[in-house]
């Protein structure tokens, strides 16, 4: 039998197979279903509820919805300039509003989760993108609970599906070249660039003919440029500073962008023109992302030190640095024509030591 709670501290009661609680706030009796089937867990909740009472904070629940939290996710990108702010709406409103939006966020289960999950797995939709999905619901948990007073005084359980973020794609130098030949006129120069520096493209696309100091050799990201809000420098070496040259006397006078496209403003972030191209070249599928990796990869291998290359790259994190470090079969055919070599020396030299011997 279920040990009697003290009196004025609450109780727990059970309908049908849900655990409810019941306080009193200045008199006024609440009841809540805790959503929950097993007793601990309610008693757990209730005793929250009783200490946000005993700090001062309100427990009325909230009939906020989901969309309600996820509008504060929003205006806080906004507020905060976040350069993905746009994505992060889009992603809402592409599929978490009509799915999730209109549920009370005091009511959201567990169950309508991992439904989401199911009908977006069905929809053809990655474990990674919909982890970007909903961490935006678990953020707008995070900033409802922080309102005054809180919209919501639970945050569900969000799980974080496993995600496969082995970077995959690279090109050799005769790829880049191949893919280099077959591109459209106004993306060759923007490939050259994202190929030698590893540079982002959104990063690429904002920089300014006054940021290119040819006389250095380097170009100048601003902080509002870069994604982790610090200044950069980016190197101007091999085939740069070649296409840069070119794509200056090519823009024009009134257009700011160095790498331009219609109307004065910078090539479109589409960047229409590429896949045909990839595929022209061979190299389907292939993603502008892969001359991040590619140029990653060929700094390690120049034997760049790793805080510079991940100061001209932009990584703040080790570990999504260690990801585009990508090992293919021509590299572990290197590291076993060592090992052969190392293991003749090590044999000859103790056929030398045993003939001393004899």
């Amino acid at each position: 039998m279920a040990k009697r709670r003290t009196r004025g501290c609450g109780s727990v009661f059970q309908v049908g197979r849900i655990w409810y609680i019941q306080y009193y706030d200045h008199g006024r009796k609440i009841s809540e279903s805790s959503r929950f089937t097993e007793r601990q867990q309610a008693v757990d909740l209730l005793n929250e509820r009783l200490g946000d009472l005993a700090a001062g904070r309100d427990v009325t629940p909230s009939k906020a919805t989901v969309g309600d939290l996820c509008a504060l996710v929003l205006s806080d990108y906004r507020l905060r300039k976040r350069h993905d702010s746009k994505t992060v709406e889009w992603r809402y409103n592409a599929h978490l509003k009509s799915a999730l939006g209109s549920i009370q966020a005091a009511r959201l289960k567990n169950s309508q989760i991992r439904a989401y999950i199911e009908e977006r797995r069905a929809g053809g939709a990655s474990d990674a993108t919909i982890n970007r999905e909903l961490a935006i619901v678990r953020r707008a948990f995070i900033l409802g609970r922080r309102e005054e007073p809180p919209l919501v005084t639970r945050t569900p359980y969000i799980p974080k599906l496993e995600e496969d973020n082995a970077r995959q794609g690279f090109l050799e130098p005769e790829q880049y070249e191949k893919l280099l030949e077959k591109l459209p006129a106004n993306l060759k120069a923007l490939c050259v660039c994202g190929y030698h520096v590893g540079a982002r493209k959104g990063e690429l696309l904002k920089i300014q003919w006054l940021q290119v100091d040819f006389e250095a050799g380097v170009i100048r990201l601003t902080a509002s440029q870069t994604k982790g809000k610090r200044p950069r420098c980016l190197p101007i070496y091999g085939d740069m500073e070649r296409w840069l040259r070119f794509q200056q006397k090519e823009c024009p006078k009134e257009c700011p962008f160095v790498f331009f496209g219609a109307r004065n403003r910078p090539v479109s972030a589409h960047l229409f023109g590429w896949a045909e191209a990839c595929t022209s070249a061979g190299l389907p599928g292939m993603l502008f992302h892969d001359l991040r990796r590619s140029a990653v990869r060929n700094m390690k291998r120049a034997g760049v030190q790793d805080k510079i290359a991940m100061e001209i790259s932009g990584h703040r994190t080790r570990s999504v640095f260690d990801r585009y470090n990508i090992v293919d079969e021509g590299d572990i055919g290197n590291a076993a024509e060592k090992l052969q070599q190392y293991f003749k020396q090590r044999k000859a030299a103790r056929a030398v030591k045993l003939k001393r011997v004899k």
